[in-house]
């Protein structure tokens, strides 16, 4: 695994649950947190961020097994 994609699994791992987090660019830094996607926008907007990557983490982390 490479340091950026080590920082970006500790970065969703630190993430809050069942929120919208704006990333930076790279994906390895919080940016920003809301509770809908225009909050986290916003706040993003705030922090001085203007084109992060937002996502939506899930109300709990788990494993998924896709079978074939």
């Amino acid at each position: 695994m490479s340091p950026q994609e080590a920082a970006r699994l500790e970065a969703l791992r630190s993430a809050p649950l069942n929120s919208w987090v704006a990333l930076s660019e790279d994906e390895t830094k919080i940016i920003a947190v809301g509770a809908t996607y225009s909050e986290a926008a916003e706040n993003s907007e705030r922090a001085g961020v203007s084109d992060p990557v937002i996502i939506k983490t899930p109300p709990k982390w788990g494993l998924a097994i896709k079978h074939v």
